[in-house]
């Protein structure tokens, strides 16, 4: 597995998203899971990705089960900020300094660790402004009890005021074939020395085509996704159509291609970039490693730029 270097922090050149290991992905099964980051790790896919908002603490004490014996070999991200505590239609988004301390420790004790090596603030705080945010976390790195520093789904305005606070390692946001929302934001991330950390690289499952959307059930959210209910998601095909083309030409499986895409954008976005596609079966976590061996040709990527200009429908 080769590496990535995040301002510092050295990672698996792709990572492991955990979130559906517990939450909004249908239902979790905790064998399954447990397997998958054993064999994740044995493949060299050692940065893995959570946060306390996952199943509500359940997800974090997932991977720290999964770690266990083997700490060492990890790069371990976690998020804060997202407070359900009043139920999903009332959440908050949260920056005090109070509320950083006791999230990053309540964290530290689900994942049964004693430091986290990259702690993201989970969105953009409502309460605070960002700087006492990143002051907050800037002192837990001074207690080493976190390593390095991110943000998730800012703008190029927060990015800056954040990073004049304290080194930023990486930003966290949705990037694909059909999300380029990050893409603008590339040169200051490259001044700053900022590293990319893609989310639903494979478009929450889509662009795999693998996705039966009348099975969707009561627990997965994408059922309500307007990128994969109605119209839209029957338009959406068409990009699966041509990601499945491209494959079939190339000898690979769809995901691998759309995976292989995203990589291929470190060098043109002129920044480091660790895409963290998410499974909970092994199955699926080999294929996504192999998408690392994949090589897209300049044809292939004449086809699969032009994509994200076709997507029907908002992300959330």
């Amino acid at each position: 597995m080769d590496t990535v270097d995040l301002a510092g922090l050295t990672v698996s050149a792709q990572g492991l998203g955990c979130m559906g290991m517990s939450e909004w992905y249908g239902p979790a099964d905790w064998d399954q899971s447990l397997a998958t980051i054993g064999r994740a790790l044995d493949l060299g896919v050692t940065f893995l990705d959570t946060a306390d908002v996952y199943g509500q603490g359940h997800n974090e004490v997932l991977v720290g089960r999964g770690i266990a014996g083997r700490r060492d070999e990890v790069q371990l991200a976690t998020k804060f900020g997202i407070d359900r505590s009043g139920g999903d239609r009332d959440r908050r988004i949260r920056g005090a300094r109070a509320f950083v301390r006791r999230s990053c420790e309540a964290s530290l004790v689900r994942l049964g660790v004693d430091t986290i090596d990259l702690d993201y603030a989970h969105r953009p705080p409502q309460d605070v402004e960002i700087e006492e945010t990143v002051g907050a976390m800037a002192e837990l790195v001074q207690e080493g009890k976190v390593r390095f520093l991110g943000l998730s789904e800012v703008d190029e305005g927060l990015l800056r005021r954040a990073h004049a606070v304290h080194p930023i390692a990486a930003l966290q946001s949705e990037y694909s074939l059909w999300s380029r929302d990050p893409e603008p934001l590339a040169p200051a991330m490259a001044e700053l020395g900022i590293g990319l950390v893609p989310y639903s690289p494979l478009g929450r499952g889509f662009l795999t085509g693998t996705v039966d959307r009348s099975a969707l059930g009561p627990k997965d959210f994408r059922g309500r996704n307007p990128r994969f209910a109605g119209e839209a998601g029957d338009a959406n095909q068409a990009i699966v159509d041509a990601v499945r083309g491209v494959a079939d030409r190339l000898g690979a499986q769809p995901a691998q291609v759309a995976l292989a895409w995203v990589h291929a954008q470190s060098r043109r976005l002129g920044i480091p970039l660790v895409p963290i596609p998410g499974t909970k079966r092994v199955q699926w976590l080999e294929q996504n490693v192999a998408a690392l061996d994949v090589e897209l040709d300049d044809e292939a990527l004449a086809e699969l730029d032009p994509l994200g200009d076709q997507v029907v429908g908002a992300r959330y």
